[in-house]
């Protein structure tokens, strides 16, 4: 028993108890919100939210455990899983309710798995590997390398826009933008990267974006009240209940509008406006302040880490909960267009649940593994001085 309990707290002791505190604060609190949002209607969402917690937490445990290392030498088993979990969904591929997408797969007892959330994660491992061997080679600001990164970069993007999800597709444009800046990549190749987007948005929006796409982002700027009862409803909804609960909210399960479900997907997408109607904007507050504390402690420990892959998958797996904050919370607001971007450690969904637990698992290994590393330093400066005693 005493070993074991000493392991553990060796555990705790080498890795970021603040990140694991502020995690299981965000976690209980999405719990709660959740346990509101139950009155309106009969699924369990807390059933399937639970399980997901206990599976990304032991996940998070065991890929702290082992080292990031570990995963970059064996990163051609992430290329290989993402590929694969790309090519099941446009084979079995389904559209759940209160998506437009194929961007699914039912498993057997009636659960979906949305392959997109774990696809993140194996890019991140890839692209790491890939910018330390440019970095290593010397290539990392010459064209034919950031040429290379660009071709890895498309290579998941465009198949998760054939599969329609192209919420996700600008998480890993952000994800790709991050991880290239922080290893070197020169500013001029984003200036011509911006030029390129600026001159290209007439080919964008009648080539790439769909009908839906354009009604969605046309919505926003609908003065006249026309899309209120189609693409803007959500967002209208979704900013009536928010401002209902103005400083401090109606009460944990006493908003009305929560009970009877007026906000499409308030256990998903839109489980910001559960806060804000219930908890006002003290809740809101308070969920912008933990996912910001995540944010700075996956910062810090890439500033931190034993070298430069650390970093980069510490950079990486910021861009991406980043980025999920910001559009979630604009779509809710009603700055961008409605995308399907799930808060991260909020929204309801066993598949992003569980890949945020592993990111988080993957940033507690660099931590760990820096810490040991620091170890092991002062050891070797201990056993010298006595030696020299």
């Amino acid at each position: 028993m005493k070993g074991i309990l000493k392991s553990i707290k060796d555990f705790f002791a080498h890795t970021d108890c603040i990140l694991w505190l502020l995690t299981l604060t965000a976690t209980v609190y999405s719990i709660l919100l959740i346990l509101s949002l139950q009155r309106a209607g009969d699924y369990n969402y807390l059933l399937t939210q639970g399980a997901a917690i206990f599976i990304g937490i032991c996940a998070a445990a065991v890929l702290a455990l082992l080292d990031y290392g570990f995963l970059l030498k064996y990163w051609w088993i992430a290329a290989i899983t993402a590929i694969v979990l790309a090519g099941l969904v446009f084979v079995f591929g389904i559209q759940v309710a209160g998506t437009d997408d194929t961007a699914w797969i039912r498993l057997p007892g009636g659960f979906t798995v949305q392959p997109s959330e774990f696809i993140k994660i194996c890019f991140i491992i890839t692209f790491t590997k890939h910018l330390q061997y440019l970095q290593e080679h010397n290539k990392i600001k010459s064209f034919p390398g950031v040429c290379t990164l660009v071709f890895h970069a498309l290579i998941p993007i465009m198949l998760i826009h054939m599969q329609g999800d192209d919420g996700t597709v600008l998480i890993f444009a952000f994800i790709f933008l991050v991880m290239t800046f922080t290893a070197g990549v020169q500013l001029r190749y984003y200036i011509a990267l911006g030029i390129g987007l600026v001159v290209g948005i007439p080919l964008i929006w009648n080539f790439v974006l769909n009908d839906e796409h354009r009604n969605r982002i046309l919505a926003l700027f609908d003065l006249d009240g026309n899309a209120m009862t189609n693409y803007g409803w959500q967002q209208y909804q979704g900013k009536v209940s928010i401002a209902s609960g103005q400083f401090s909210g109606k009460g944990l399960f006493n908003g009305a509008r929560v009970g009877y479900g007026i906000v499409p997907e308030q256990q998903n997408d839109f489980i910001f406006t559960v806060a804000g109607e219930e908890l006002g904007f003290i809740g809101c507050m308070l969920i912008l302040l933990i996912l910001l504390g995540i944010l700075i402690r996956i910062m810090v420990n890439a500033m931190k880490s034993k070298d430069m892959c650390g970093s980069f998958l510490c950079y990486g797996i910021f861009a991406m909960i980043a980025s999920q904050t910001v559009i979630n919370i604009g779509m809710v607001l009603g700055f961008i267009p409605v995308v399907g971007i799930t808060l991260p450690f909020f929204s309801t969904g066993g598949s992003s649940v569980l890949s945020m637990f592993m990111c988080l698992g993957i940033v507690q290994s660099v931590v760990m593994h820096h810490n040991r590393e620091i170890d092991k330093v002062r050891l070797r400066a201990g056993h010298q001085d006595r030696l020299k005693l």
